[in-house]
């Protein structure tokens, strides 16, 4: 498994794609980061004429959590990139039978791809640690922001990542599986935005309800819980998938 996690991190670094979607991930949040603080230090000035209008203003609300809440939409976009060449690439190269008959089971073989990806997702992340860790030179923000916001976002990646690679395994076609897996991540993303009953069925099923806590440094069991089933549920589905062609 871990064999097959390093195997498939090393071809993502040794492709255009990989490195395509680390530059664009680190200049679209480094354009969010620059505007972010240009807001704030506009409306830091603007308080010397009138004090009241930045008695509410602090680092942690109007800098970081913005900025986690800009990379969610950003990680959103990213994942599905990532996803779609698991095993549509294998299918359509014909090396799927290759690893299929090779002395690994099925289930190493999804691990050992879905923890490759994490690994990139994970150094995606990374490289954008010392944005907001910069502040802490200059201010003091609230460390459960940070690690609630890093947190968040590695858990919807790998959330994406693992349905992006169910759908990955359903067809040859790599546009089609980044295609799919966008649109229902996308889709669980909006689905709560007119619902206003937090215990509405719509409320416990989006992904973005269970992101907005994590992100406020409220890490809750039953956000863990949903993102653990989201996953389980996703990598499950993958094994039944690849268990078919061992029986063709």
């Amino acid at each position: 498994m871990l064999w097959i996690a390093r195997r498939e991190l090393a071809s993502i670094f040794s492709t255009a794609l990989g490195w395509l979607v680390l530059t664009g991930f680190l200049l679209i949040t480094g354009v969010f980061w620059v505007f972010g603080v240009d807001d704030y230090a506009m409306a830091v000035a603007g308080g010397v004429y009138n004090p009241y209008d930045i008695a509410g203003l602090n680092i942690t609300n109007n800098l970081l959590l913005p900025f986690f809440g800009n990379c969610t939409v950003i990680v959103l976009m990213v994942t599905p990139a990532l996803s779609m060449r698991l095993f549509s690439e294998e299918i359509k190269g014909h090396t799927l039978e290759l690893l299929l008959t090779s002395p690994v089971s099925t289930g190493q073989i999804v691990l050992g791809k879905f923890l490759g990806a994490v690994g990139f997702l994970a150094v995606l992340l990374l490289c954008t640690a010392h944005i907001p860790i910069s502040l802490y030179w200059i201010a003091e923000p609230d460390p459960g922001v940070l690690v609630g916001g890093y947190l968040a976002l590695l858990l919807l990646g790998s959330a994406v990542l693992a349905m992006g690679m169910c759908f990955s395994a359903y067809t040859g076609n790599q546009v089609v599986a980044l295609t799919v897996t966008f649109s229902m991540a996308l889709a669980l993303y909006v689905i709560s935005f007119s619902e206003t009953d937090p215990e509405s069925f719509v409320n416990k099923v989006s992904v973005s309800t269970h992101v907005i806590d994590l992100i406020r440094g409220a890490v809750r069991t039953t956000d863990l819980a949903y993102f653990t089933a989201f996953i389980g549920f996703f990598l499950f589905a993958t094994h039944q998938r690849l268990e078919s062609f061992r029986w063709r």
